[in-house]
């Protein structure tokens, strides 16, 4: 099927959508989800060098770097990967990217780098990525692949409906994040990625993926936690 909007985004009302951020981020007088911790920890990160804090940034997101990869990110492959982040450029709006977000996207170099660590699956690689360009690379669960119907693609057609109507989606999303009080460091594509990880929460879609079946179990260990990305 091809990739569409979330049910949320699809029409002209924002009341579902607000309603959807507004209980992620604890904005409704509710406790936040664990994943709203993500976007504002410790921010002020060398945009091109990974660090323990980015490991520990994506298990807000509920899930974990393996030790050895966290070695081999961190220290033995560092200079890789850490040239692999300069490839990709400064962090800049997805909707302003005008080359395609496919196999030949500088972006895709690092990911399959860190597809390559053992016990890294493309739940964690698209959250370490999108940790060090929060406005550029989308995140990506299962959850948001089955509401979106993007688990074939989903970086390329989310860039192509940003970019439609002079960027009308994109606009949308930062309206929304303003309604809703949210950071400045919530970029319009990770309201995107809340809302559509929040539909499918409603509509009981499960985990599907190793890497963050896995990571859900470890984070719901906790039973303060709750299982968000």
């Amino acid at each position: 099927m091809a990739f569409h909007l979330p049910a949320a985004l699809s029409t002209d009302d924002d009341s579902k959508a607000l309603g959807y951020l507004r209980t992620y981020y604890g904005k409704s007088g509710g406790r936040p989800h664990t994943g709203a911790y993500f976007d504002e920890w410790a921010p002020h990160q060398d945009p091109d060098r990974f660090s323990a804090e980015d490991v520990l940034a994506v298990s807000f997101l509920s899930v974990f770097v393996p030790p050895m990869a966290a070695h081999k990110l961190l220290d033995a492959q560092a200079d890789h990967f850490n040239d692999l982040l300069r490839e990709i450029g400064p962090d800049r709006d997805l909707v302003t990217e005008e080359v395609p977000a496919d196999d030949t996207w500088t972006v895709r170099r690092l990911y399959s780098a860190l597809l390559a660590l053992h016990g890294i699956g493309p739940t964690t690689a698209s959250k370490l990525v999108a940790r060090k360009r929060p406005r550029l690379v989308p995140i990506y669960d299962s959850v948001v692949g089955q509401v979106t119907d993007g688990r074939v693609a989903f970086w390329e057609p989310l860039r192509v409906h940003l970019r439609e109507a002079d960027g009308a989606l994109h606009a949308r999303l930062l309206r929304l994040k303003e309604d809703a009080g949210l950071a400045d460091s919530v970029s319009a594509i990770r309201v995107f990625d809340v809302i559509a990880w929040m539909e499918g929460k409603d509509r009981n879609l499960k985990l599907q993926l190793p890497d963050e079946t896995i990571g859900a179990e470890l984070a719901t260990a906790d039973m303060g936690a709750q299982d968000a990305p």
